[in-house]
């Protein structure tokens, strides 16, 4: 039998580069979106055709009920959960600098890119404790999507590197908790990478990555951030719980 993976935000950009990479090492799985259904078809179907199994859970991580409902549908269909990837996120709706940002932006934010990952965490762990009770041989992991942004500065968007920081110590602390379980939990942690989300950016950083800013010279891909997550996935890291792994092309690497 398959494992399965439930990725949040696993329709587009980075999160659909991380199912595809699953699906090729033949994960079922759950995706997440805010989209309806009918506007997701292609991609469920783009992604079975890897002869997997695949599921669409639409709802709003920052929303409790949500929540429940994306694991109770896993639940139903599946009957089990190895995996999860909290990957959805969202930027301010506008990049205003901090003596400027409103506290309805930070809450947006913070409720979508922190609260909503905390919780959907603490249920799906709950569930594979539940699971591992049930079967010794039962393996399960967790792995946070975060930023650069969660130790680089961006004044004019603090709210989201408040948010990224919030979930990077999620990731130690639910590795910690969980690690009398042996459920590791992982943080993958991306640079500048092609998103919707960096879509309005991109002259910006086209011309910082031409003037030196990553060692290596491109852009980020969402399948680079998807292979990182497929080889935590895979298990090829099992003896490093609460780390993190870089996809930022060496920009985070302090030089003269």
């Amino acid at each position: 039998m398959n494992r399965v993976a439930l990725i949040t935000g696993g329709t587009r950009g980075i999160g659909l580069g991380i199912a595809v990479e699953l699906a090729k090492n033949k994960f079922d799985l759950a995706i997440n979106g805010m989209r309806a259904p009918n506007e997701v078809e292609n991609t469920v179907s783009d992604l079975k055709a890897y002869g997997i199994n695949v599921i669409y859970c639409q709802g709003d991580i920052a929303s409790k009920q949500a929540r429940q409902g994306m694991i109770a549908h896993i639940k139903d269909h599946f009957g089990c959960l190895h995996m999860l990837v909290n990957n959805a996120g969202v930027a301010p709706r506008e990049r205003k600098d901090i003596l400027e940002a409103s506290e309805e932006s930070f809450h947006h934010v913070v409720a979508t890119n922190l609260q909503g990952p905390y919780f959907l965490t603490q249920a799906a762990a709950n569930w594979m404790i539940e699971q591992k009770k049930l079967d010794k041989l039962f393996e399960a992991c967790i792995i946070n999507i975060s930023s650069i942004s969660a130790t680089v500065a961006s004044v004019n968007r603090g709210e989201y590197c408040i948010a990224k920081a919030g979930l990077s110590m999620a990731t130690q602390l639910f590795a910690t908790r969980l690690g009398e379980f042996n459920i590791p939990v992982y943080e993958v942690r991306p640079g500048i990478i092609h998103t919707d989300l960096t879509a309005g950016v991109t002259e910006k950083y086209d011309k910082l990555i031409s003037a030196g800013l990553t060692i290596q010279d491109r852009w980020g891909e969402a399948d680079d951030v998807g292979k990182a997550v497929a080889a935590l996935a895979i298990g090829y890291f099992r003896y490093s719980t609460g780390q993190v792994i870089m996809v930022d092309g060496g920009l985070t690497i302090p030089r003269l």
